[in-house]
């Protein structure tokens, strides 16, 4: 983690570093870690960063333990089941009022999130690929006019990067999910809000039938399954 600048929005930046350490795996799932050793990682004060330590408890991300410090929380393959089972009750109807409401504006990021997502997928570039499809599913969900769902959905995706999960080279190619998100943008493009809907439910649900078959096979982890993946996708 980098130092803070205080001069600049102190609380978000410091949610946002914060945020940033534990995706990326700096602040390691399962370790503890004390509000005064990250306030001095950071170079600010402890009460910001407490404040933001509590965001983020909040969205699932640490926990605070009694005389012991923050430890940084790691998503089971239950909890993956949840996020999706939430982001198909969300982002669905999301993308239908948002092909809906389409603008030329968010055509315009749509595309330029699917240009991304080409380059990279030509280059075998992965993570700039992915902070693109993070940024299409956002375009849709803050079109949709609903911020609060865009923010809450953001939070739901950083759940999975806890967990460190990826179909990329392993159920799927980076080519497979370009063609989905294509699909999707393809709807919205043009002005069919059902059949955009439709694109975004298959891309969630094929994801999470990916993503759930093969985290169970390769950790041997079992799971109180509460949707069938595989008949849902069909």
């Amino acid at each position: 983690m980098r130092q803070i600048d205080t001069d600049r929005n102190l609380a978000k930046t410091i949610l946002d570093e914060l945020r940033g350490a534990i995706v990326s795996g700096e602040l390691v799932p399962g370790a503890l870690y004390s509000v005064h050793d990250l306030a001095a990682r950071l170079g600010v004060s402890r009460t910001p960063v407490r404040e933001a330590l509590i965001q983020l408890a909040e969205r699932g991300m640490v926990r605070f333990e009694r005389n012991r410090g923050i430890r940084v929380l790691q998503t089971s393959l239950h909890d993956l089941e949840e996020v999706f089972a939430i982001r198909l009750m969300l982002e669905v109807p999301a993308t239908f009022r948002a092909t809906s409401r389409r603008t030329p504006e968010l055509m315009a990021r749509l595309t330029t999130h699917l240009d991304t997502m080409r380059r990279a997928a030509d280059e075998g570039d992965e993570p700039t690929f992915m902070v693109a499809d993070r940024k299409f599913h956002e375009a849709l969900n803050v079109a949709s006019g609903n911020l609060r769902l865009a923010r809450y959905v953001e939070s739901l995706r950083d759940m999975m990067f806890l967990r460190g999960t990826s179909t990329v080279d392993r159920s799927r190619g980076l080519g497979d999910i370009l063609a989905e998100h294509e699909e999707i943008a393809a709807g919205v493009e043009e002005g069919k809000p059902a059949e955009a809907a439709e694109a975004m439910r298959r891309h969630l649900l094929t994801t999470a039938r990916l993503i759930i078959a093969q985290e169970s096979a390769a950790t041997g982890e079992s799971v109180q399954v509460s949707y069938d993946w595989t008949r849902l996708v069909d």
